[in-house]
């Protein structure tokens, strides 16, 4: 039997081995799902441990574990470091569900649940081929080490602190991340390269009161005009140049309708409904 004949025959518990693991809540930003996210772990942990990997270690951190996993056993071949994540988005809000988020369901051939596709699917996929080339090959053809974390949702911090530690044990010829996009389906796709983020609060101090723009503007900065001008200048190497057209005055409309250059005659006041504000010395005043 080849691999493929291996894997369609074991499509069925595939299958419902998945459901297993999306059944479980495991919300890294709520706090009352602090057991859940351990009981996410565990079943990471012990089912790499069934796929056939002898070394496998759930690590705990100051917020939610992760799972280590390694096999090398392929001296003098490559080591690939693979990467996902166990932890979901909250399911809110529920109303928007067709089906329960955490009761996964198949409709028209494709499987609905929270973490199908963010990530517990592509770990899922990931954990069954390696189990899958043990039991047909008796080995792995390269080495490899998993990093599945449970706060890739809330900012990974934990998962920071724990590369930074351990650069060593994780070293790797190359770095595979579970947590990517499909052109299609029926498409494999290969992702190779990923923006990263950059995190920043900016606190601005302005005046502690509203200032009249009339009287103040221009004189004393405006908080959110000192922003807008930093933005712009730390993408403006990066912006596209353009110019403005030139504005020139017009009196006639795009409908092709005159427009007097005359004052009307009438007063302003008349031609406002009572009811509608009018502007004086920049206050929006209500007529009584």
């Amino acid at each position: 039997m080849n691999l493929a004949e291996f894997i369609e025959g074991q499509r069925e518990q595939h299958l419902a081995e998945l459901c297993e693991l999306l059944r479980i809540p495991s919300v890294s930003a709520k706090s009352e799902h602090k057991p859940d996210i351990e009981r996410g772990a565990r079943w990471v942990a012990d089912h790499f441990r069934a796929a056939g990997f002898k070394h496998v270690e759930i690590v705990p951190t100051n917020l939610h574990p992760l799972v280590y996993a390694e096999s090398l056993e392929a001296p003098g071949k490559p080591t690939i470091l693979f990467y996902g994540h166990y932890d979901v988005q909250p399911p809110e809000p529920l109303d928007l569900w067709t089906s329960p988020p955490f009761e996964p369901t198949v409709r028209n051939g494709n499987l609905f649940g929270r973490g199908t596709a963010d990530d517990k699917g592509q770990v899922h996929i990931h954990l069954k081929a390696f189990e899958s080339l043990q039991k047909v090959d008796g080995k792995l053809p390269i080495n490899v080490k998993i990093l599945i974390e449970g706060e890739e949702e809330v900012g990974s911090v934990s998962l920071w602190d724990y590369v930074q530690n351990n650069k060593e044990k994780l070293k790797a010829d190359a770095l595979v991340v579970s947590d990517t996009s499909m052109l299609g389906k029926g498409v494999p796709s290969i992702t190779y390269g990923l923006r990263g983020l950059n995190y920043y609060q900016i606190e601005l101090t302005g005046p502690e009161r509203d200032l009249h723009s009339g009287v103040y503007g221009g004189a004393v900065p405006n908080p959110l005009t000192i922003l807008t001008e930093l933005f712009a200048r730390a993408f403006m190497t990066r912006l596209p140049k353009f110019r403005m057209p030139s504005a020139k005055p017009s009196t006639r409309s795009p409908g092709r309708k005159r427009i007097s250059k005359r004052p009307s005659a009438r007063p302003a006041t008349s031609a406002k409904p009572a009811s509608q504000p009018s502007n004086v010395c920049g206050y929006a005043r209500r007529s009584n």
